[in-house]
């Protein structure tokens, strides 16, 4: 069945799953919540007040501090194996990480490009992945919001949130705890945490943790390792409650990574690949799970991240003001061999060296209703201040011209002999761009209400509004001296050879038709029916939509589009590239400068429900997103642009079933049916191609997590054991890659258990992976090696053993 027809068949049988779903379910359910077991309230932020999960009419997963800890969930990364509807996917980088909710999201690879997904650390926005992917501090929980969350949170949550919750310092008392993890590539974690109070209304809390782990994946040319874990993180907390009006809470933190990473593997060795082997390269051919290549240097990652944040709740008498202001930096180091041989095609000394620095201010008021009656609302304002600042520089390697040369049978030589030029100026050892600096300054403001309104003492009416407005203005200037790259070759008949030209120049911006600027506003809302079945259930829909600003390419890869290139010749723009042959008489790169806004909309029906030891969250959707900002690497440069439209019909379902005591077993799976609706000018293997009505990649139709745990007691301990299976159902990793060359499809397990005494020493023996599959994270064409594929594999087995002290209440 075609993609087409089976979204057809799905919307064609949607009312009859539903109410089939609605008449069965509530008879059903119950009937298994018969044991002594008892499940437990879970309270949520997910509307920016306190309410239960069960009642508030929202897809939202939570994760607890015990299953975090239980499941050894280090960072953000590991949460996907929990939440089926979250994708977590780890590029070139440390910092080169992708979040993607219901199969939306971007904003890895290009610092002008924000993400869809929003994260949200004690109500503080980490705009950059790269501020947010330190060891987890000790938490609360964590909650996952699926779909369009832009009414109360903002710009870039068109796809989805995720919600950190930390743990407050404690005035009642000291504790803290002190562990050790050892594991497998000879990984150590040290964390430590203590909280208590200074005086009767001042209390403090202080967390750091140390994470070292070497390689699992072997570069064969130098004897080392890389996607090694080398990171530090501090977190501390002062916590002031002066009456029973007035809370302040500081918030300090600072992380570090300093790593080498990511292991890159062929998964197709193409004609170049005797190339490399002819200039005294290697890599390991056809082989997407070697775990080791040759390099002829190192990756390299250092991200450094500070942050400070004042948290104040005032409650008067009606209702309650909230203020968090924040202030964060971040400073992020990495360069690579990005031919991903040991033939030296990239200089070292200058190896696509990119070093970004990101300042960022948000603040944050609002208002909250306070009482119990019919009506409840809020309402605030969000402004959002940052400055980019990105250098690069990118130089060719000794082997470079003769790689080339090879690829071109020797025309080089010719070429500069015909044209002029002195013997081996064309790619020389050096040449390339010698100096890249972007700039993006974005300041944006929202506004936002929502009221949640009574009409019944069953049936409740939410509606929310925000409205915001985004600012920006970008800036680029690249220095090269690589002449082949800019040589006009169909003007002088030598069309033939453009496919070798690697690394164009770029025309800078502002200039005299592109002013850098962008300035978007976008009007969003929710509005949902929620209605109380019976005391342990309801159902809810609604509507939802959401925004995300525009996009600027900030990469050697921007240029203007063709219109504005016609306009910059027609003026004489200085900023176009002169290589000799007259103004504007040269080759550029073109046509990938920004992206529009995006925006997104979601119907939405759920049912909720929770007994004594049975509990149902199950929602049922149909989302779009029009503009979807994509980013795709074609071999030799990433391409940005807005695809028509995408959308996505899934059903969730989230079950949890206490069955005897001790015994808790968790299903979660996530079935959607994902296609771009129109998708014109996509990158292709081959050049542009139109995929429109095909399934995007990387969003497998079915994906489901299934857990058991059984607590016991064992020698006078608190014990546990847990077993975990995550499935992933086949899917093309990548758009432009044939799913025969990159396909994924992931069956893994992880497993841990634990003891623990009333004297606060506790044992978690845990595993991750244990059956070690093997799947593909993401894949690409190989960087300016035509007709081969590159791809990364992903993490094998990880063991180890926590031993943890706690000490206090």
């Amino acid at each position: 069945m075609s993609v087409v027809s089976s979204v057809k068949s799905f919307r064609k049988a949607l009312p009859q799953a539903v109410a089939a779903a609605a008449l069965t379910l509530p008879a059903a359910l119950p009937a298994l919540a018969q044991s002594s077991g008892m499940l437990e309230e879970v309270v949520v932020t997910a509307a920016k007040r306190q309410q239960t999960l069960q009642e508030v009419p929202i897809a939202v997963s939570v994760v607890s501090s015990e299953t975090i800890e239980q499941a050894q969930v280090l960072d953000i990364k590991d949460l996907q194996t929990l939440v089926p509807s979250l994708r977590v996917t780890q590029l070139q980088g440390s910092a080169q990480t992708n979040f993607i909710i219901r199969g939306f999201g971007n904003g890895a690879n290009n610092a002008g490009i924000e993400p869809s997904v929003g994260v949200f650390i004690d109500g503080v926005y980490r705009s950059r992945v790269g501020s947010a992917l330190a060891d987890l501090p000790k938490l609360e929980r964590i909650e996952v919001l699926r779909g369009p969350q832009s009414t109360l949170f903002g710009k870039n949550a068109s796809a989805g949130v995720i919600s950190v919750t930390t743990a407050k310092p404690d005035l009642d008392g000291f504790s803290g705890s002190v562990g050790a993890t050892v594991g497998n590539y000879n990984q150590t974690i040290i964390r430590g945490d203590v909280t208590g109070p200074l005086s009767e209304n001042v209390a403090f809390s202080l967390f750091g943790s140390m994470n070292e782990r070497d390689g699992y994946f072997d570069n064969l040319e130098l004897g080392t390792d890389s996607n090694e874990l080398d990171r530090w993180n501090f977190r501390g907390q002062l916590l002031w409650s002066p009456t029973d009006r007035l809370e302040m809470r500081l918030i300090v933190d600072a992380e570090e990574i300093d790593e080498v990473c990511c292991g890159v593997a062929n998964l197709v060795d193409g004609p170049t690949g005797g190339i490399v082997r002819l200039l005294g390269g290697d890599l390991i051919s056809n082989d997407a799970f070697a775990y080791a290549n040759y390099l002829d240097f190192d990756p390299r990652n250092e991200i450094e991240t500070q942050g400070t944040s004042l948290h104040v709740d005032y409650d008067f008498d009606s209702f309650t003001l909230t203020s968090i202001s924040a202030y964060r930096t971040l400073d992020q180091f990495q360069s690579g061999d990005v031919d991903f041989t040991s033939a030296r095609l990239i200089l070292p000394e200058a190896a696509d060296f990119r070093g970004t620095k990101i300042d960022t201010f948000t603040q944050e008021l609002r208002l909250t209703s306070a009482g119990s009656g019919p009506l409840q609302w809020m309402a605030g304002a969000f402004y959002f201040n940052e400055e980019v600042e990105q250098d690069e520089t990118f130089g060719l390697g000794a082997d470079f011209r003769s790689y080339v040369d090879f690829l071109t049978g020797g025309a080089l030589g010719a070429v500069e002999a015909a044209l002029g030029f002195p013997a081996g100026t064309f790619y020389a050892t050096g040449t390339g761009n010698q100096s890249e600096k972007y700039t993006l300054d974005d300041e944006t403001l929202s506004l936002f209400a929502q009221v949640d309104y009574d009409l019944t003492d069953a049936l409740t009416l939410t509606a929310g509004v925000n409205y915001t407005q985004s600012e920006k203005d970008a800036s680029a200037e690249v220095i090269s001296d690589n002449l082949f790259g800019a040589l006009p070759l169909d003007a002088f008949g030598l069309g033939a050879l453009k496919a070798a030209q690697f690394l164009p120049p770029v025309v800078g911006f502002p200039n005299s038709v592109e002013d850098g600027k962008s300035d978007d506003s976008d009007t969003t809302y929710t509005l949902r029916l929620s209605y109380d079945l019976t005391p342990d259930m309801n159902v809810y829909g609604g509507v939802s939509t959401g925004f995300k600003a525009s996009s600027w390419n900030l990469s050697q890869d921007t240029g203007p589009v063709p219109a504005d290139v016609a306009a910059l010749l027609a003026n004489g723009d200085p900023a176009l590239p002169n290589v000799g042959f007259g103004p504007g008489a040269a080759n550029f790169a073109v046509g990938t400068r920004r992206a529009d806004p995006e925006e997104s909309l979601v119907y939405e029906v759920g049912l909720k429900g929770q007994w004594d030891t049975v509990s149902l969250n199950l929602a049922i959707f149909m989302q779009e997103i029009d503009g979807f900002q994509s980013n795709v690497f074609s071999g030799t440069g990433f391409n940005l642009a807005n695809a028509g439209k995408q959308s996505t019909d899934g059903v969730e379902v989230d079950v949890t079933w206490l069955p005897v005591d001790g015994l808790r077993i968790g299903f979660a799976a996530t079935w959607l049916d994902p296609l771009y609706d129109s998708f014109q000018g996509a990158v292709g293997p081959n050049g542009p191609m139109d995929l429109s009505g095909q399934q995007p990649s990387g969003i497998p139709e079915l994906s489901t997590n299934t857990n058991i745990t059984y607590n016991f007691e064992l020698l006078g301990a608190y014990s546990y054991v847990r077993l975990e299976h995550v499935y992933e159902e086949e899917v093309q990793v990548a758009d432009n890659i044939p799913m025969s060359i990159a396909a994924r499809e992931v069956n893994m397990f992880n497993a841990s258990a634990g003891m623990s005494w009333d004297n606060g020493l506790e044992f978690n023996l845990w595993g991750r992976n244990l059956n070690d599959d093997e799947y593909l994270l993401s894949a690409f064409p190989s960087v300016a090696q035509a007709g081969s594929f590159s791809g990364y594999p992903n993490q094998p087995a990880t063991y180890g053993l926590t031993v943890k002290y706690n000490f206090g209440q």
